[in-house]
C-alpha cells in the first residue's frame, strides 16, 4: 500500500479518535519548521501522564471508524455522512514501530469502531497488540479500548498484552443510554470490566505466590463518561463514578463534555456545546473523592445536584459548611487540614512535619506554599492577625473571586466575569 493511502488513513482514523479522552491529549499544535527535530502537529500524537507526573506521548488512533452502530453522539455512527477508512493490523503494527524508532512516541492507544460484530473487532484489536509484544518484542506502553460485548477469552488475552485496558460506559445512565443508543445494551459494558476486574485481583493473588506469573493489565482499567448529551447532571454523573471505582477498582474516569457532531432531535441543539468549565469541575470534584477524602454526597446531593461553574467544589464545600470553620492548623487532624480552601495535600503533609517542631503562624505558613487569598478565610494559626472573621459566606465568596481569579477558569472559559 502505498505511503499517500496510509497517510490518509492516519489522518482520518487520528481524526476520530481525538474525541475520547480517556487519553488525555497536550493539544500542543507547534509544526516542524526549518529541517528541526520532531513535530507535534496532532496528527495521531498524544499525550499522557504517568503516577509520577512524566508525560509519554502515544500514538492515539482507530483501527476502523466503520460501525454497525448509530449512536446519536458518535462521530462515527453509521448514519453519519463522514470519510470511512480500516488499517489492517499489520499497518497499525508497522506505524507503531516507526513512530518509536523515530522516538516521536513512546507507545500506542488503539481504539475501534465496531464492524460486524464485538468479538470480530476485540479480536483485531487484540492481535495488533499480540503481534507487537511477540513479534517486534516491543515494551512500550499499550492502551487497549475494549469492546462492548467482547468475550471472557479475548478480554483475558487483551490484559496479557495491554497495560492498561478500558470500556467507555458512554452516557452515564440507563435512561439515557436507551435514548441515545438504542442498539446498545447497557450490561454489555458491564461482563468486560468486570473481567477484568476479576482478572487483575486474581493476578495480583497468583503473584504473590509464583513471582512469573503474567502481568495483566499493570495500569489498570479506566472509562469514560460523555457528559451533557442525554441531560444528567453533576450529581448523577459523579454518583455513577463513584459507582464504578467502588465496584470496579478502575483507575480512573474521565469525562468528556459533549461536542455537537450531527444533527439529531434526541440530543442538545447545535451550539450548545458543554463549557469545559464543566469537565474542569468535575474533574476536580473526582480529585477530592480520591485524594483528599471528600464523600460524592459532600460535594453534590440532592439538594445541590450541580457543581458552582465559579468556584472549585472544595471552597463551594467550605462555604456551604462555615460551621466547620475556622479550622486551627496546629491542633487539626489530616482529614480537617485538607479541607481548607488553598492547602493541597503536599501543604498538608508540609504542616503535619512541620508543626512537631513549633507552632505555625502566618509566616510559616505562606512560605510553606498555601494559597493564602482563600486559606485566611478558614483558619487561624499562632497569630494576633485575622481579618474579616464576622464575614458571611457570600461575602467570603465574593472577596476570593474579586481578588483570586482562577487562572484556570480565565483560560477555560474567558467569556465568565469572575467579578461580578
Amino acid at each position: 500500500m502505498s505511503f499517500e493511502r496510509t497517510l490518509e488513513k492516519l489522518k482520518i482514523l487520528a481524526d476520530a479518535a481525538k474525541y475520547d479522552v480517556s487519553c488525555s491529549s497536550s493539544g500542543s499544535k507547534r509544526t516542524n519548521t526549518n529541517k528541526g527535530l520532531g513535530n507535534a502537529t496532532g496528527m495521531g500524537i498524544c499525550h499522557s501522564y504517568t503516577e509520577d507526573g512524566r508525560c509519554v506521548s502515544l500514538l492515539k488512533i482507530l483501527l476502523t471508524n466503520h460501525c454497525i452502530f448509530d449512536c446519536a453522539y458518535c462521530v462515527t455512527r453509521k448514519s453519519n455522512d463522514v470519510k470511512r477508512a480500516a488499517f489492517k493490523v499489520q499497518e497499525v503494527v508497522d506505524l507503531t514501530i516507526n513512530f518509536y524508532r523515530r522516538n516521536y512516541i513512546e507507545g500506542l492507544f488503539l481504539s475501534s469502531g465496531i464492524f460486524k460484530s464485538a468479538d470480530y473487532t476485540m479480536e483485531r484489536l487484540v492481535a495488533v497488540a499480540k503481534k507487537l509484544r511477540l513479534e517486534e518484542n516491543f515494551n512500550g506502553y499499550i492502551h487497549l479500548k475494549s469492546i462492548p460485548g467482547a468475550s471472557d477469552e479475548l478480554m483475558r488475552e487483551a490484559g496479557l498484552y495491554a497495560d492498561r485496558l478500558s470500556v467507555n460506559i458512554e452516557i452515564p445512565t440507563k435512561s439515557g443510554l436507551k435514548l441515545l443508543a438504542p442498539d446498545k445494551n447497557f450490561e454489555d459494558f458491564i461482563k468486560p470490566m468486570e473481567k477484568v476486574k476479576n482478572e487483575i485481583i486474581q493476578y495480583k493473588s497468583e503473584k504473590k505466590i509464583i513471582k512469573s506469573t503474567p502481568k495483566y493489565a499493570p495500569a489498570g482499567q479506566s472509562t469514560q463518561m460523555i457528559v451533557g448529551a442525554s441531560g444528567e447532571n453533576d450529581f448523577q454523573i459523579l454518583k455513577t463514578a463513584e459507582h464504578y471505582y467502588k465496584n470496579f477498582n478502575l483507575k480512573r474516569v474521565y469525562y468528556s463534555g459533549y461536542v455537537p457532531i450531527s444533527y439529531d432531535n434526541r440530543l442538545p441543539n447545535i451550539g450548545s456545546e458543554v463549557p469545559m468549565l464543566r469537565e474542569n469541575r468535575l474533574y476536580q470534584s473526582d480529585w477530592l473523592t480520591r485524594f483528599y477524602g471528600f464523600q460524592t454526597n459532600e460535594i453534590v446531593n440532592i439538594n445541590h445536584q450541580n457543581l458552582d461553574l465559579d468556584i472549585d467544589p472544595k471552597l463551594s464545600w467550605a462555604l456551604r459548611n462555615m460551621h466547620e470553620f475556622p479550622v486551627d492548623v496546629n491542633r487539626a487532624d489530616k482529614r480537617m487540614l485538607a479541607r481548607i480552601p488553598g492547602i493541597g495535600m503536599k501543604s498538608v503533609a508540609k504542616i503535619l512535619m512541620a508543626r512537631k517542631y513549633r507552632r505555625l503562624n502566618w509566616d510559616h505558613l505562606k512560605k510553606i506554599g498555601i494559597a493564602f487569598n482563600r486559606a485566611q478565610y478558614f483558619l487561624v494559626c499562632d497569630s494576633n492577625q485575622f481579618e474579616k472573621r464576622d464575614l458571611t459566606a457570600d461575602k467570603i465568596k465574593a472577596f476570593i473571586l474579586k481578588n483570586s481569579t482562577s487562572k484556570y477558569d480565565t483560560i477555560l472559559n474567558p467569556q465568565l466575569n469572575l467579578f461580578e
